[in-house]
């Protein structure tokens, strides 16, 4: 009798373990049931309050692109605020060469998104599946670039431009631009393939698929939300982008739609039509909001490419 009796207490012990872990744990989930409707309320607030911090300006634009020339530049005044017209955005249609700078800009905005998506899946590409002792340091170079403004090294763009024969050419503009945005658009590619499981690559070459298949048939799919990013981010920076525009275009035929808005000044000389400024300005913003809102999905998963692996 006497050799079975630690046995029990042994097992009464455990039992006593396991009971006060179940009550430990159905003590959290009851806290932390008590705890979601709290934190559901201060996401939504916490969501509210950010999408009015972005929302209250563009609606302001908006608002003053109705609002006549007079209302704009006088103080606020509630009995005038909702006096609202399209006197601005007809006077901004009959400006000679507005829609050619429109057109300047979508083709400038659209050829660079394509050419550095392009070239930043291949670099990702190779930074990210290929091995080399030089590798790390030339992708550390390539982040090095990225604390560089271009601004900084504006002027010998312009003469290496200039002695290419790529100023007042939307082409040299274009160039520019996907040179400008290929380094945080390669880091992203780099991260974005990372993320994808060298077995899956190794499963397509045993298949007998060729590097280029297996990047448009079996990758692509994965890496679709970082060229997205990429393509969408160098399509926002050439489209807003206003100095290297002004630096490297003279002819007033190839000037883009930022170039174009400065020009817009009515009547005598320093005084600008502050309407007119507030209308070009909605139209210019109409395509960026378009094509965030219609590649949200994918930008947010390219930017997060590379955190998780697995």
């Amino acid at each position: 009798m006497t050799l079975h009796a630690p046995a029990r207490d042994d097992t009464r012990t455990i039992v006593t373990r396991g009971a006060r872990r179940r009550s430990h744990r159905s003590a959290r989930a009851d806290r932390a049931t008590r705890e979601t409707p709290v934190k559901r309320i201060l996401y939504v607030t916490a969501g509210v309050i950010a999408s009015l911090v972005f929302l209250v300006p563009l609606l302001l634009a908006v608002v003053r692109a109705l609002q006549p020339h007079a209302v704009v530049t006088s103080a606020p005044d509630p009995a005038t605020f909702f006096q609202w017209t399209t006197e601005n955005f007809a006077q901004l249609a009959s400006q000679s060469g507005l829609g050619r700078s429109v057109g300047n800009s979508l083709i400038v905005s659209l050829s660079t998104a394509v050419l550095t998506a392009f070239v930043a899946t291949l670099a990702g590409y190779g930074f990210a599946k290929f091995r080399s002792r030089w590798l790390p340091w030339l992708f550390g170079l390539v982040l090095v670039t990225m604390m560089i403004p271009f601004q900084a090294i504006l002027t010998p763009l312009y003469i290496e431009m200039n002695a290419l024969g790529l100023t007042d050419s939307l082409l040299g503009l274009v160039l520019f631009y996907t040179t400008v945005n290929l380094p945080f658009c390669v880091f992203v590619m780099r991260n974005a393939f990372e993320a994808i499981p060298d077995e899956l690559e190794q499963a397509a070459l045993i298949d007998g698929a060729t590097t280029p298949r297996m990047l448009a048939s079996v990758l692509r799919p994965l890496i679709m939300p970082g060229v997205a990013t990429s393509a969408l981010y160098a399509f926002l920076a050439s489209w807003t982008e206003f100095l290297g525009a002004l630096t490297f275009l003279t002819d007033q035929d190839l000037y883009t739609l930022p170039v174009a808005m400065v020009n817009m000044q009515q009547g005598s000389y320093g005084q600008i039509n502050f309407g007119l400024i507030a209308a070009g300005a909605v139209v210019a913003m109409i395509p960026c909001v378009i094509l965030y809102i219609s590649l949200q999905r994918f930008y947010v998963a390219g930017l997060a490419s590379g955190s998780i692996k697995g």
